[in-house]
């Protein structure tokens, strides 16, 4: 019956999130969000004309090819989700992806998704299959060796989601000898093998294979970044939650090809100076869920 649930639910996960369909460009002070007729909430931003921007190889061949090609999540309620029947993209990390694509000039039917599973990112990105990568990608070391990173655009840390009837957890060592699922790839599930050699680990590509196992009863938890946690929590009340604190800092960046300064730049300047669409859109999507956040900073490194 849980499975059933499951599966049903994947159908109504847009209704956790509104999304726009362009974005604004660097300077742009729209304000909040605007409700049309339908009672939907309008995008926060507009699409920038005579856009000028030099030095950017990236950029350059999205004016080649006359649109841009972003790599996403959408297994992610809230922050990044494709609804299969509706084909509907939502979520904070998709709008924040059509912002900096309409700053760039591009509107929505100039923008190509690309679903990149977390193990696979930083290789898309070298490769040249994707322009730029939103969904929940944290910022650190090892990933700025082979990418760059604009933001960070948002910041989170490492949760846990359990079944409904479990304890509450108050650190990850309760969970010695447990099994705990995440993302392969992922800071998260890293930070567990490296640092908790007694509990066990599963991995798939997609955190929602995870879910499906947390409330099938087949993993004891899910780890991940808690505003993604908080999401599947809502989607699925009766079957999981969402417990103890954060036991990391992790920050999302937008991911660039290796040294594309300009590009960098211009992205961090549309963040620094748009904080009023980043609080709309923040209302937006993640408004619902009950997480009180600020925009972080901007590393211009």
């Amino acid at each position: 019956m849980r499975r059933t649930r499951l599966i049903a639910g994947l159908g109504i996960v847009a209704a956790l999130a509104l999304t726009g369909c362009a974005s604004g460009s660097p300077g742009d002070s729209s304000t909040d969000s605007a409700t049309d007729g339908a009672g939907a909430t309008s995008t926060p931003w507009e699409v920038a004309t005579d856009v000028s921007l030099e030095g950017s190889p990236t950029y350059d061949a999205m004016v080649e090819r006359g649109g841009v090609i972003v790599g996403v999540k959408e297994d992610q309620p809230g922050l990044g989700y494709l609804d299969v029947t509706t084909q509907a993209r939502t979520g904070f990390d998709v709008d924040t992806a059509r912002w900096i694509a309409a700053s760039l000039g591009f509107d929505e039917e100039q923008i190509t998704f690309k679903a990149i599973a977390s193990v696979n990112r930083e290789q898309a990105i070298k490769n040249g299959d994707i322009d730029y990568y939103v969904g929940t990608y944290s910022i650190n070391d090892k990933r700025k060796q082979d990418i760059d990173f604009a933001g960070p655009y948002f910041e989170t840390g490492q949760g846990l989601l359990v079944a409904q009837d479990a304890p509450e957890v108050t650190t990850i060592e309760e969970l010695d000898g447990k099994t705990v699922c995440s993302a392969t790839g992922s800071t998260p599930i890293q930070n567990i093998k490296a640092n908790f050699p007694g509990i066990k680990t599963q991995e798939y590509d997609l955190y929602s294979a995870c879910v499906e196992d947390l409330i099938n009863g087949q993993v004891d938890a899910v780890t991940t970044d808690q505003a993604i946690l908080i999401g599947y929590a809502a989607q699925y009340p009766e079957d999981i939650k969402v417990t103890g604190g954060l036991f990391t800092q992790e920050l999302y960046g937008v991911g660039l090809p290796k040294g594309d300064d300009a590009l960098r730049t211009w992205i961090n300047t549309v963040l620094t100076d748009g904080g009023d669409i980043w609080k709309a859109i923040f209302k937006n999507n993640l408004g619902s869920s009950g997480i009180v956040v600020d925009q972080p900073k901007v590393d211009a490194y």
